[in-house]
């Protein structure tokens, strides 16, 4: 229900910023949402009927990698788009240019991070990223940073520099604020295990998922009931991002609803497999 709820939520900030205050002034944000923009401008096609065709298509590419649920989720919040663009009438906020980029931003950073939150994604570039980064080696940082600078570009020679600028600010903006909600475009998160299951775990991330895994000898027990019962045990650590988190913990709850898990946020991770393809020896 609480998934559901920050959802529709972030749906709704969405709809907002975009009919409230960006589309009116052609203003864009970076990716998938950015180019139907963009496309929209020029062709006058849908909104809501551009933002599926272009995102579906890289969902079901990324299934396999982000799994079903996420798949699932994720396209629910495309279809929720998609009909609010459509069928609710938002009039313009404001025309100032500045107060455009920066509340436009900022509502479609916090709507989108809010979708992230509920276990989905409302733009598919990060989809498009973690694809691209498994065949090239870039982060998914780079990948977007790329994709967007021929976004604001395309921009520029659409609208004119002044659109083109302040379009650069309005994502900006949208990227600190969800940065704010969600810990970033690319956040890394170090994932530990503990279960009684920990070799059939440890077969999971690496031989299934394709993560590596470091090994921490630990004890298990020391409960107050029964403090000298103890036991050598495993404690699997993983590094993954946010959108390959989702399906790790349900991965790991089917072998074992048991598992007991932590999570923590990483500032800056490099080396290991983090990317595919860039393995230390």
């Amino acid at each position: 229900f609480k998934n559901i709820i920050l959802n529709l939520v972030g749906v709704a900030l969405i709809t907002l910023a975009l009919k409230g205050f960006m589309i009116p002034n052609k203003f864009l944000d970076g990716g998938i949402i950015g180019i139907a923009i963009l496309v929209h401008e020029i062709t006058k096609w849908p909104f809501g009927i551009l933002v599926l065709v272009f995102n579906i298509p890289f969902l079901f590419i990324g299934k396999q990698m982000l799994g079903k649920t996420f798949a699932i989720q994720s396209l629910l919040t495309f279809l929720l788009i998609a009909l609010s663009m459509t069928f609710f009438n938002v009039a313009p906020v404001t025309s100032d240019p500045l107060l455009i980029a920066l509340f436009g931003g900022c509502l479609i950073g916090v709507g989108m991070g809010l979708c992230i939150r509920s276990g989905s994604t409302a733009d598919g570039v990060e989809i498009i990223a973690l694809l691209t980064t498994k065949k090239i080696g870039l982060n998914v940082s780079e990948v977007i940073f790329a994709m967007n600078t021929l976004l604001f570009l395309a921009a520029a020679y659409s609208f004119g520099i002044s659109t083109a600028l302040y379009s650069i600010v309005t994502y900006f903006s949208a990227v600190k604020s969800l940065d704010y909600i969600s810990h970033g475009l690319e956040q890394y998160t170090s994932l530990h295990i503990i279960s009684s299951k920990s070799e059939l775990i440890k077969s999971l991330i690496v031989q299934k998922l394709g993560k590596g895994i470091t090994i921490i000898k630990g004890e298990r027990g020391y409960l107050p009931d029964n403090f000298d019962i103890k036991k050598d045990c495993d404690i699997i650590v993983t590094v993954v991002t946010r959108l390959e988190l989702l399906r790790i913990k349900e991965e790991i709850s089917k072998l074992d609803p048991h598992a007991f898990m932590f999570i923590q946020y990483i500032k800056e991770a490099s080396g290991g497999i983090l990317r595919n393809g860039n393995k230390h020896s």
